[in-house]
Order: structure tokens, then C-alpha cells, then sequence
């Protein structure tokens, strides 16, 4: 009998030893985790649209701008971490970011976008549109920043500049300013990039691939870094 007890005490005491490693375990692989990411600079990517919000229309395809969004920034995404940054997306799927499509809906989804990128600490905030316009000629890629903010006037000088650099680059352009939600809701160097014209059949034809879509990101990209250059020289 004190046998049986004395095996089932030890087999009893062996189950919890198991469960403290384990939960041990977990937890430093947590801390760890989070101590690797904290060395990373963290990039913001924010979807633009999403939801019942599509946003603009392609004139020939019918493509949704927040579809368009969602891809480019999944792969600009993959670009960032493969660089050796930690990215945060504000919407990482096709909902929006509001709740409930109510009253006030658009007002609730840029709020939450603001709360991603204050609770994010982030190096950098790229917010991705597509352009539209009543004259269908009117094509490439335009970068937007807060007029008051030399570091976000800087990145989206670095960030326009990459584009204009590209092949499918019709016509050489300036960032301008913008007075944007997303560009105001913080003192983070934030940038809006209107990739391209929805209203110009050529700039939809590009946009819609992902061909084209990995360039974008990866002119995007390229601004970036040498923005982050200048910063840390």
C-alpha cells in the first residue's frame, strides 16, 4: 500500500514538474519573443478604405482601391520584415476597422487607426490609397505629408523620389502636403501614397498586378531606408 502511495506521489509530483517547465517555458519564449521585437523599428501599414468603405473604383476593371490597398500592403509588409523591421498593419484584413456600419461609422474607423499607431511607437506610418480624378489622363504615383512635420516632409521627399525613379513613371512629381486624418493624428513621420490613378486605364492595368505591386513596394521601401539613413547619420 505505501508503495502504490509513494508511486503515486511521485508520479503526481512529476506531472506538476512537467506543467511548471512547460508554463516556463512558454512564458520565456513570450519574453523572448517580445524582448526581439523591441529591438526592431516598427513600421505602421495602413490599409486605406476597407469594409463597406471600397473607396475609388477601377474605370475598366471595377477593382475596389481598399482591395488594392490590402494587397500592396501585405507585400510591402513582407518587404519591411524581410529588411528586419517589425510591422504593425492597422487592417490586416478586408473589414473595416468601425464595428458596426452605423452612424458615425468612418469617424470610428479612423480613430481606431489612430489608437494603432500611438500604441505602436512606430518609426515610420505609410498609408496606402489609390488616386482618382475627373481628367482620365491624369496618372502615376503621388505622396502626401503634414505640412508642420519636417520628418514626415523628408520621408515623403525620400519615399516620392524612389517612385519617380521607376520605369512606369510617366512624368517626374513632388510630394505635396495634405491635410489627412492619418497624417495628423500623431508626430510620427507619416506619409500617405496615392499609388496611382483608378481613373487612368494605364495606371489601373499596373496597379491591379502584383507585378507591379512588389515595384511599388519595394520603391516604397527604398525611400524609406534612405529616410531612416539620414535619420540615424
Amino acid at each position: 500500500m505505501n508503495f502504490f502511495f509513494r508511486h503515486r506521489v511521485a508520479l503526481g509530483f512529476c506531472a506538476i514538474l512537467l506543467a511548471v517547465v512547460f508554463v516556463f517555458g512558454v512564458c520565456f519564449f513570450a519574453l523572448s519573443r517580445t524582448a526581439a521585437e523591441t529591438t526592431r523599428l516598427v513600421v505602421v501599414i495602413d490599409a486605406g478604405h476597407g469594409g463597406v468603405d471600397g473607396g475609388v473604383v477601377g474605370i475598366e476593371t471595377g477593382t475596389k482601391e481598399s482591395d488594392i490597398n490590402l494587397s500592396l500592403s501585405r507585400i510591402l509588409q513582407s518587404a519591411f520584415e524581410d529588411a528586419g523591421f517589425y510591422v504593425v498593419q492597422t487592417r490586416p484584413t478586408e473589414a473595416g476597422l468601425y464595428g458596426a456600419a452605423t452612424n458615425g461609422y468612418k469617424k470610428r474607423d479612423m480613430q481606431k487607426r489612430a489608437d494603432i499607431i500611438r500604441e505602436s511607437v512606430p518609426a515610420l506610418v505609410i498609408s496606402l490609397h489609390q488616386n482618382f480624378f475627373s481628367m482620365r489622363s491624369r496618372r502615376g504615383a503621388q505622396v502626401f505629408f503634414r505640412e508642420d512635420s519636417e520628418r514626415s516632409a523628408a520621408l515623403a521627399r525620400s519615399i516620392q523620389t524612389s517612385l519617380n525613379t521607376m520605369p512606369e513613371c510617366v512624368k517626374q512629381t513632388d510630394a505635396l502636403k495634405g491635410d489627412y486624418y492619418v497624417l495628423n493624428c500623431s508626430d510620427y513621420p507619416s506619409v500617405i501614397v496615392e499609388c496611382g490613378f483608378l481613373s487612368n486605364a494605364e495606371d489601373e492595368a499596373l496597379l491591379v498586378t502584383q507585378v507591379y505591386q512588389e515595384k511599388i513596394a519595394a520603391a516604397i521601401l527604398s525611400g524609406s531606408l534612405s529616410f531612416l539613413a539620414t535619420e540615424t547619420a
